[in-house]
């Protein structure tokens, strides 16, 4: 099944602005948001050069504003009359050791991460119920299947959850028109740690991105891209010892 309407948040930068790029390139119809404005702009124009035929949408959202994301998501459906496939991409990585004095910064990647990407889920199951079709797509992370120190504490705790929000989704709507995948991505160049200088097999965002969207497009419940190497390194971190875990963070 081809998905021809695809709303993506989180869309200005990183993995978002990725996979809409790729999206293009596929002939999809796009609805973006994010908090940039210009960049929302500079992107839609990008867009209908990559191609012309395709129809681009943008609008502005902070998905921590909890009724606008509804109000959104919502426009966005009447605007298009339908939305095939909704991608909760939207999220941030600040935060530090728990007890170190940053419970703000913590506080913000957990309400980002979690509690904002309910708020996207619900918005985006109302439609899909309503339609009775639709595929929702979380971004995940491969730091989902472990706890991690210092910066990645919380946000690991985070994606841990979306992981199984997601699952519990599925789980509900189990043989329906409704599908439901999260994508747990590896390391990916993008904004969100582009000052980190040193990251086991990285890739840049173009070949992150395109994994990506290959691996949205089959709509497996759960995958872990690039394929090479998290399809299998994700079951060794997951019997890691923490001795080892250590080292890596």
């Amino acid at each position: 099944m081809i998905r021809e309407n695809i709303l993506i948040t989180g869309a200005s930068s990183g993995l978002g602005k990725g996979m809409a790029i790729e999206f293009a390139k596929r002939g999809r119809n796009l609805a973006l948001c994010a908090r940039r404005e210009d960049r929302l702009l500079e992107l839609k124009r990008e867009l209908e050069s990559i191609n012309p035929n395709i129809r681009v949408i943008v609008k502005t959202l902070d998905v921590n504003e909890h009724d606008q994301v509804f109000e959104v998501f919502k426009a966005f459906k009447e605007e298009l009359s339908s939305i095939d496939r909704i991608i909760v991409n939207a999220g941030m990585g600040k935060g530090a050791s728990i007890g170190t004095g940053y419970f703000h910064a913590n506080k913000q990647t957990a309400i980002t991460n979690f509690v904002s990407a309910i708020a996207q889920a619900e918005a985006a199951m109302e439609i899909f119920r309503e339609q009775n079709s639709g595929h929702l797509v979380t971004i995940s992370s491969i730091s989902a299947v472990r706890g991690f120190r210092r910066a990645l504490t919380v946000y690991a705790a985070t994606k841990a959850a979306i992981t199984s929000l997601t699952e519990g989704i599925r789980i509900d709507v189990m043989n329906t028109p409704i599908k439901v995948s999260c994508i747990h991505p590896g390391f990916i160049r993008s904004e969100i740690n582009e000052k980190v200088e040193k990251v086991p097999f990285i890739v840049d965002t173009e070949t992150g991105c395109k994994a990506l969207v290959k691996a949205i497009e089959q709509e497996k419940a759960n995958s872990f891209i690039p394929a090479w190497p998290w399809a299998w390194l994700h079951w060794l971190l997951r019997i890691s010892p923490t001795s080892m875990l250590k080292k890596m963070s």
